[in-house]
């Protein structure tokens, strides 16, 4: 199955082309937070190749969040547009999952418990914690919330987990930089360099697809993206804007 993949939950911006789970042809942007203008030049070149490949799009898989709300409204704006317009299912795929497959990826963890953290302002961040194994069934989590982290026991929520010593934690995202300062004990561990790519996307989506899901036309119409906490209006810091 040829899948488009789109992902803008963060400053990071991404889209990829996915066969049958694999990327075949990527775009990501590391620094420069302009979704609107690099998402559709992004998808314009993957589409030329695609097209010269002779292959065409059957889905399209979005990051759904949680995340930035402005990126999250412009890759949900984009997405819905193309699959209205080619008849296709979205697939939206959760933020924290990407970040998971992204880490098994760089850093190979096949055990323990990971423990994906996206910016939220101070010290808060939106995360979950899921399992290290490599099935996609493994990935299961307590519904994504948004944690401010004074200690691990903030991350942990109740499980009956120990802090300390009997399972390894691996936190990593643009969240967890600023947590290593209180995330001290010896079984937590910090894997820098993380981000949500669109190109880890290909095989949640396919697993979606397995299982039947996927939002048809009448359903894509009311999509809004996983955003966890309510957008709240700030005066604008543009001059003479108000």
């Amino acid at each position: 199955m040829t899948i488009l993949c789109i992902e803008t939950s963060t400053q990071v911006c991404s889209a990829a082309i996915c066969k049958d789970g694999v990327p075949t042809s990527t775009r990501i942007s590391l620094g420069e937070a302009n979704h609107a203008r690099l998402l559709p030049r992004y998808v314009d070149e993957l589409l030329a190749e695609v097209s010269a490949k002779g292959l065409r799009i059957e889905a399209v898989a979005l990051s759904a969040g949680p995340g930035s709300y402005t990126g999250l409204r412009i890759g949900t704006s984009l997405a819905k547009g193309l699959c209205y317009g080619w008849q296709v299912p979205l697939l939206p795929i959760n933020t924290l999952e990407i970040m998971c497959a992204s880490a098994r990826a760089h850093a190979h963890v096949e055990d323990g418990l990971l423990c994906p953290m996206i910016d939220a302002r101070r010290m808060e961040v939106y995360t979950a914690l899921y399992s290290a194994e490599v099935k996609v069934e493994s990935l299961k989590a307590k519904e994504a919330r948004a944690v401010v982290v004074e200690n691990e026991g903030s991350l942990i929520n109740g499980e009956r987990l120990s802090v300390s010593g009997e399972r390894e934690f691996y936190y990593f995202g643009d969240g967890a930089t600023k947590c290593q300062e209180v995330l001290k004990s010896p079984n937590w561990h910090y894997i820098p360099d993380i981000v949500p790519d669109a190109q880890y996307m290909g095989r949640l989506a396919e697993e979606e697809v397995a299982k039947g899901k996927g939002l048809k036309a009448n359903d894509i119409a009311y999509y809004e993206p996983y955003y966890l906490k309510e957008f709240i209006a700030a005066p604008s810091h543009v001059k003479g804007l108000k």
